[in-house]
């Protein structure tokens, strides 16, 4: 009786320990899982937005797409994080144009980020852009996309222990790069996703010229902290140029002349 007794002890304080320490994330394991994911295509999954609506991933493809990983009850970090989201896309929506991109936030609690939360999530957060989409899919897609994205999660007392991740997605589906953190740099954020909408175009055509020059004349004012479009640096090359064929005319004409004997 008393080892029973002693036996029921020890499977209470294992109980105990169990609902006391839940198992953390390693950051390191989880910093290693989401790099290993660049380069990696997502799937063509299907997704439900916020008004409940079918919302397949290939959907997206075509343009690039900025992911930001969210579960709908987070009071502590997911807040900040879209908060800061929402002034990179503002910035990037203005300088490279809104239809040119997309933005997913995808909640990852998926018995819990229902249309009807992730809708509540979008309204208090203030995500207002009409390239911006919150959607969420029952628990083998979503496990599916996060093993696509590297993403890493665990379940903790009150909610989930994450790294905080936004990836940029080209326009075919591959990974570009994971930006970390609640308040990344804004440059980690638009160098990714400048060279996802200008860097791809090969075509020559007008657009395509335009976007090269955009691409080659955008760039990030450390004074303002903000990106624009300078083109001083194209007119300085287009004078250099001119100068040089005006000088190497001169020449041409100066050898030409012909010479008394």
């Amino acid at each position: 009786m008393k080892a029973f007794v002693v036996g029921l002890s020890g499977i209470c304080a294992l109980i105990t320990a169990a609902w006391a320490a839940p198992e953390r994330l390693d950051p390191q394991q989880a910093m290693e899982r989401s790099e290993a994911a660049v380069g990696r295509k997502i799937g063509n999954y299907d997704l439900v937005d916020s008004t409940g609506a079918a919302l397949p991933l290939a959907s997206f493809r075509g343009k690039p797409l900025v992911v930001s990983l969210v579960y709908t009850s987070c009071t502590s970090v997911c807040p900040p994080t879209t908060q800061h989201l929402i002034a990179a896309v503002s910035q990037a929506a203005k300088l490279i144009g809104p239809d040119r991109f997309a933005v997913l936030t995808v909640g990852f609690d998926a018995r819990n980020d229902t249309p009807t939360r992730l809708a509540q999530f979008g309204s208090v957060q203030g995500v207002k852009f009409a390239n911006w989409r919150l959607a969420s899919a029952d628990p083998a897609t979503i496990e599916a996309l996060l093993r696509d994205l590297g993403f890493s999660y665990a379940a903790v007392a009150g909610g989930f222990d994450h790294i905080s991740q936004t990836t940029i997605v080209d326009r075919d589906g591959i990974i570009l790069r994971h930006v970390y953190g609640d308040e990344f740099p804004i440059r980690m954020f638009m160098e990714p996703l400048k060279d996802a909408v200008y860097g791809t175009t090969t075509a020559f055509s007008p657009a395509g010229l335009v976007d090269r020059i955009k691409f080659i004349c955008t760039t990030f004012d450390p004074g303002t902290g903000r990106y624009r479009i300078d083109y001083s640096p194209l007119f300085g090359s287009v004078i250099a140029a001119l100068s040089l064929a005006a000088m190497g005319a001169l020449i041409l004409r100066e050898w030409k002349r012909p010479r008394d004997v």
